[in-house]
Parts: C-alpha cells; structure tokens; sequence
C-alpha cells in the first residue's frame, strides 16, 4: 500500500490513544486525543477538513474529513459497536473527492483498536462484518 511509513506512524499514534482512553469514549474525544498525539509526533495534519464534491462539473456538496494527514492520508474515526459496510464506503468516496490513495478507518470501540487500511479500489467493505 502507498505511504506505508506514514500510514504506520498514523496507526502507532492511535494505539497509543486507544492504549491510554480505552473504548467507551464518543468519536469527537478520540479525534482530539489523536490530534494530540499527531502535534507530539510532529505529524502534520488538518481536521474536519471540507473537500467538495463535484457532479458534471458543478459541486453538489461537500465532505468533512476527521483528518487528512500530510495531505497524503485520510483518517476517518469511529466509536461504534460494529463496523458497517457503509463505513467502507464512505472512505472510499472520500479517497474519491480527494483524488487519494489512501485511507484508514478506526473504530475506537473495538479491543482491541480495529484498524483497517482502504484503497480507492477496495472492495472490502463488501464483506465486512460477514
């Protein structure tokens, strides 16, 4: 996968805030303990970070991405019971609207974190969870 040393700082700095927050938490207190994290690793980033999207030329909305790392990654975070498909998918049209290669999702609410790594072609979510 593209920007692999990248992406394995981004999933050491959310294991370190899983490690000390543990599951239970709502996703807004991960994300700020993340970006803690990222700003201790000296790892740039943007939070909720709008990116447009376009049909046929004009925008017919926007996306807010948890965080797009190094303008390379984007990190989407959730704290939910179980991961759905739709989660998956999601990413994947952020990877889309960013002209990006790489995501990673997180579900804090997981022991341990479930980490999962979504290229723009990844069918995965198709089978998540089954």
């Amino acid at each position: 996968m593209k920007h692999e040393e990248l992406t394995g700082s981004i999933i050491a700095a959310a294991i370190n805030v899983h490690k000390a927050l543990g599951p239970g938490f709502l996703e807004t207190i991960y994300e700020e303990a993340l970006a803690i994290e990222f700003d201790t690793m000296g790892i740039r980033y943007e939070r909720q970070r709008t990116v447009p999207v376009f049909y046929r030329g004009p925008q017919v909305g926007e996306h807010r991405l948890d965080f797009l790392v190094e303008k390379l990654v984007v990190v989407e975070l959730k704290a939910v019971v179980a991961l759905e498909k739709i989660f998956f998918a999601i990413v994947r049209s952020y990877l889309k609207a960013t002209k990006l290669e790489t995501g990673l999702l997180f579900n804090f609410a997981a022991m341990p974190l479930l980490i999962k790594r979504i290229g723009p072609e990844d069918l995965s979510y198709l089978v998540a969870n089954s």
